[in-house]
């Protein structure tokens, strides 16, 4: 990739696409402000090089046209006060209006585009769409890597159209990161992989399985590799059509010599619900009509040994139903496992960076990606076609 470092930006019109896809509350105020603020160094940069900066982003899923609970307004006040300067907000993203705002800005001068997904030509990468957005400027960014998996217009469709693109800050952190962990580890490599199910990850398990030294599994998924090893799981949350590919993923890393470790003990309730009743029970001693909610205590203690001897360690998905106070102890017990070893810890987006969030650790990992669905396809062994665009 080109970096941002290399392209003189002085004076020109900078297309930043950005990932301002932020959880809001009822009255459109933001509740979690990272994303924004992981951008703050680059907007600094290009103030610097007096860019005149146009971010670009989506926010949410509108379903068609201007919905104004999408709407990115309230990202623009929000930038503005932590930035101490206007940022001044278009009311779409291509049309006349906007370029004629574009066409006044002066060096330094900051504009936010109205949400990208009002069109529904972005999602689909329309090529007129695309020529319209890389109409508004002289270089491209992508500095938005949580959607840097996506065949988008303002994502890959318009960098073909502009003159000069690279690479923001956030994405070169976090393909550092990716090369840190995956590409140069050092060794043992451990994988922390949970979450509900293991269709969503099964190509990135099977993957894998040409690097890590160990892996740990753990969260719901789990329950499909312990009904492959025979255990009945009763009421849990499974995947029994992929029962005998779980079996297959485990003989292959036994094959290759790599240690896949599988909860021992199981926390166990009568209900889905935080009121439920549970207990603690061994493998085959789940009570008729119960579910798995979380690993045990012995599991965990077994899983945070493997961890403490590991030099770079992979982490994506809970270890159970963490939302729930009650059954969050099996994931912040690997969480700190994670934080605690003498590790680079790489740790996937979505729930996992909220996990880490909940569970304390999330300034004493390593790195905290910002993109769920990035990280995993990164995982998964496939190029991100917002990089490749770059190239």
């Amino acid at each position: 990739m080109r970096s941002v470092q290399e392209i003189d930006m002085a004076g020109k019109r900078v297309f930043v696409r950005v990932d301002y896809n932020l959880p809001m509350d009822e009255q459109g105020k933001i509740t979690d402000d990272n994303r924004i603020r992981q951008t703050l160094d680059l907007i600094a940069y290009l103030q610097d090089q007096q860019a005149k900066i146009i971010l670009a982003s989506h926010l949410g899923r509108p379903k068609s046209g201007y919905e104004k609970k999408f709407s990115l307004a309230p990202v623009a006040e929000h930038l503005s006060a932590l930035l101490k300067k206007k940022v001044m907000f278009a009311s779409d993203c291509i049309g006349s209006p906007v370029t004629d705002q574009v066409t006044a800005m002066k060096n330094g001068d900051i504009l936010l585009l109205e949400n990208l997904r009002f069109h529904k030509e972005e999602k689909s990468n329309d090529p007129g769409f695309a020529r319209k957005l890389a109409g508004l400027c002289d270089v491209y960014v992508n500095n938005a890597f949580a959607v840097s998996h996506r065949e988008q217009a303002s994502v890959t469709g318009m960098v073909a159209h502009v003159p000069e693109a690279g690479a923001g800050f956030l994405l070169e952190r976090e393909m550092n990161a990716y090369a840190d962990a995956f590409e140069n580890p050092k060794r043992p490599l451990v994988a922390v992989i949970g979450g509900a199910k293991v269709s969503s990850k099964l190509a990135a398990l099977e993957n894998m399985l040409n690097t890590v030294d160990q892996m740990i599994i753990g969260g719901a998924m789990a329950n499909t590799f312990l009904l492959s090893q025979g255990i009945d799981t009763k009421a849990s949350l499974i995947e029994p059509d992929l029962k005998d590919t779980a079996a297959r993923i485990l003989n292959k890393a036994q094959e290759k010599r790599i240690a896949v470790h599988l909860p021992e003990d199981l926390v166990v309730a009568d209900s889905f619900a935080q009121t439920a009743q549970t207990k603690t029970v061994a493998l085959n001693a789940v009570p008729d009509g119960w579910m798995i909610m979380d690993i045990g205590p012995k599991t965990a203690e077994t899983f945070m040994r493997n961890l403490a001897g590991a030099k770079t360690i992979v982490w994506n998905g809970p270890m159970g139903v963490f939302e729930m106070p009650g059954f969050m102890a099996g994931t912040c017990a690997v969480a700190r496992g994670i934080a605690d070893a003498d590790a680079f810890s790489f740790v996937g987006g979505g729930d996992t960076g909220l996990a880490a969030r909940q569970c304390n650790v999330f300034d004493q990992v390593s790195y905290v990606s910002t993109g769920g669905g990035a990280f995993l396809h990164l995982m998964e062994g496939k190029p991100l076609p917002g990089v490749v665009a770059l190239g």
